[in-house]
């Protein structure tokens, strides 16, 4: 498979599931639909603890010694999550959603189409697996996390789609633009990073990516968009404890 499969994917499910939603998405029920979400919060779940695991690959552990790579990942994830907390990321991100609901809504005759529209981008690019995703991606790493968020979207789609049709369809344009280009950084950043930097990125993505199986289950409402420093911060301790070793 190439660079970018998940994404296309994702696009593909978005557009199946607008058509679907537009046709026959108000016979699905609410049961089916939270059924749906479980299931993939489960399987984000084994993915996410797969992810996480590789925190003990030999790269990483050759690069900063054999008791670093746990500590670099919860320290990535504390300082990460102070920095994004200071920041409101989370907070930000919410209020930009709404921000672009209410400038949009102005009660015309396309507002129906306009709403649908921005409330799917907001909802398909805001989550962190959007950037989890399609860094992973980029980076060599597999694309079963947005084949996960594909999925998700997919089913999303038909059930904002039976409420607003073909606007959400046309929000997989901005699904291609957004998660493209996360898919480019990532392929960027695995021509330039070493592999132990690498290494650490993606289990430090994949604890977080347990923030999101847990918020799919219901089970707590982790702020998963404020941690997403972390991905930045974790490839830079990786780089300190060398250069402290050498």
């Amino acid at each position: 498979m190439f660079i970018g499969i998940g994404t296309v994917v994702n696009v593909a499910t978005v557009l199946v599931g607008s058509v679907l939603g537009v046709l026959v998405g108000h016979r699905l029920s609410h049961r089916t639909r939270d059924l749906v979400t479980d299931a993939i919060g489960l399987v984000t779940l084994l993915i996410a603890i797969s992810s996480a695991l590789t925190v003990g690959d030999k790269a990483l552990s050759d690069a900063v010694g054999d008791s670093a790579p746990v500590l670099i990942v919860l320290g990535a994830m504390l300082i990460g999550g102070i920095i994004g907390s200071l920041l409101h990321i989370e907070e930000r991100l919410e209020g930009f959603g709404a921000w672009m609901q209410r400038r949009f809504d102005r009660g015309e005759g396309e507002g129906k189409f306009v709403e649908g529209f921005v409330s799917a981008s907001m909802v398909f690019c805001v989550g962190p697996l959007t950037f989890l995703g399609s860094l992973s991606d980029g980076l060599g790493r597999g694309a079963d996390q947005l084949y996960l968020k594909a999925v998700l979207d997919g089913f999303t789609s038909i059930a904002f789609a039976a409420s607003f049709g073909w606007g959400v369809a046309a929000s997989a344009l901005v699904v291609l633009v957004v998660q493209g280009s996360m898919t480019a950084v990532g392929a960027l950043l695995g021509d330039v990073l070493p592999d132990a930097h690498v290494t650490a990125l993606g289990a430090t993505g994949g604890v977080m990516l347990i923030g999101v199986a847990l918020r799919l289950l219901k089970l707590k409402q982790v702020a998963v968009a404020d941690l997403l420093p972390a991905l930045i911060v974790a490839p830079l301790l990786v780089q300190l404890i060398v250069v402290i070793r050498n």
